[in-house]
């Protein structure tokens, strides 16, 4: 097994991808059906839920367990590092726009394709059960006042990504003006880093196992004929997600940042193989961070900043997604858009994303907003929901691993124009 351990941790990761596939097909096909309320089962699925899944659970709970404490220590360093509060504002800036444009694309993509491929034409939801979203969608005006924390430590508690990063970035900006009599923080904080990089090189070494439990127990719960109901949705967003990784993330490394782009990719190939099984861009973090400091060369100052920060409103998979499901409703019930429609789905979908939960499924809580704007009930909506959440996750993978692309392609944009990028690093990765 020398081999296995010699290998790198994404071709590892790779292998157990596709023998957690393999696998659960295995079980779903070979374990024998039984019949509860009128409802076929799989009794190789059952067996895969109780003694397989419970390794993929305790992995994503080893990784959600590094977020917070990473994220804060890494952007407070990330300040501190900086020397001076006004580079705060340029990298902040340029991050901030960055994702908002790169989105803006993704939902023009989404909607392109779903133009194409014409998602939820000819849907019977005749046997549908409505699934009815709980609570109201937060307004705007109250995701921006519970940016600030009443309680920072009730925050850190909670894991509320926007009010950490609110308060590391105060923090962070009174340690530099302070000065030297905060040394003692910051080498607190310079070493509780380092501590959090080496427990996540420890929580990664258990990722291929983690991953083959998750991928195993949805392709035996899920299978592959799930599909079929929803393919033209399936198929474009995965190919509209691919495009936008190509072209938008593509572009932006060996156009305009004239790097190299395979490199890029295969940098970053264990946090995307991450995001793909765990389907959780504020999960995967940790994983984002080592992978772009370690592999890409890109400076503290800007990973533990601009990550951070994008995990939370970086949804670029989200709003690809959301344009995509707004034209399924149309399809569906039969709704003609005009080119105003198109307009305000393209920036309905673009500020419904940003600061969308980054946990599985979260994008159809959005539904409730994108939807209405272009005559679809909320009774349509429940319909819609229930219909595409029972096979939900396999789409969610793809937009979180495209979520996670995004952030590191912005991070080394933003590392490069502010000097913070080692290009030695970025272009010698060929060992990773």
């Amino acid at each position: 097994m020398n081999w296995w351990f010699k290998a790198v941790l994404w071709k590892r990761v790779l292998i157990a991808l596709i023998l957690g596939v393999v696998i659960g097909l295995a079980f779903r096909s070979f374990g024998g059906t039984y019949m509860v309320d009128g409802v076929t089962r799989y009794a190789g699925a059952d067996f895969v839920t109780t003694w397989i899944k419970p390794f993929g659970t305790a992995f994503v709970q080893l990784i959600k367990m590094l977020v917070v404490p990473l994220v804060f220590t890494t952007l407070v360093t990330g300040i501190t590092a900086m020397g001076h509060p006004s580079k705060l504002g340029t990298i902040g800036l340029r991050a901030f726009l960055l994702y908002v444009f790169t989105t803006l694309i993704a939902v023009s993509i989404g909607l392109l394709f779903g133009t194409i491929f014409k998602p939820g034409s000819g849907v019977d939801f005749t046997d549908v059960a409505p699934n009815v979203l709980a609570g109201e969608a937060p307004s705007m005006t109250e995701r921006l006042i519970n940016i600030i924390p009443a309680n920072p430590l009730q925050a850190l508690a909670s894991g509320d990504m926007l009010a950490i990063i609110f308060f590391a970035l105060m923090l962070g900006v009174a340690m530099l003006i302070v000065g030297k009599k905060a040394e003692p923080v910051k080498d607190f904080f310079d070493g509780s880093v380092q501590i959090m990089f080496k427990i996540t090189r420890w929580v990664m070494e258990l990722a291929p196992y983690g991953v083959f439990a998750l991928i195993t127990w949805v392709t035996a719960v899920k299978g592959v004929e799930t599909f079929s109901s929803v393919l033209m949705l399936a198929l474009a967003l995965y190919l509209g997600c691919i495009t936008h990784m190509l072209i938008t993330y593509g572009g932006l490394i060996k156009l305009v940042l004239r790097l190299p782009l395979v490199r890029f990719f295969r940098g970053i190939l264990d946090a995307q193989v991450v995001a793909y099984s765990t389907s959780t861009s504020a999960g995967t973090l940790p994983v984002t961070i080592t992978c772009v400091q370690d592999n890409l060369g890109i400076k503290p100052v800007v990973a533990g900043s601009v990550l951070p920060l994008g995990a939370t409103i970086n949804m670029d998979g989200t709003s690809l997604y959301l344009g995509l499901l707004a034209l399924f409703a149309a399809n569906a019930f039969g709704i003609e858009l005009s080119w105003g429609d198109y307009g305000l789905i393209a920036l309905t979908a673009t500020l419904a994303s940003i600061g969308t939960a980054s946990i599985p499924s979260a994008s159809l809580f959005m539904l409730a907003i994108v939807l209405p704007i272009i005559g679809v009930s909320t009774e349509q909506i429940a319909l819609m929901v229930g219909f595409i959440l029972p096979f939900d996750r396999p789409l969610d993978m793809m937009r979180t691993m495209t979520n996670v692309t995004g952030d590191a392609a912005v991070a080394t944009a933003v590392a490069k124009w502010e000097g913070e990028l080692d290009e030695e690093v970025f272009r010698e990765v060929a060992n990773v």
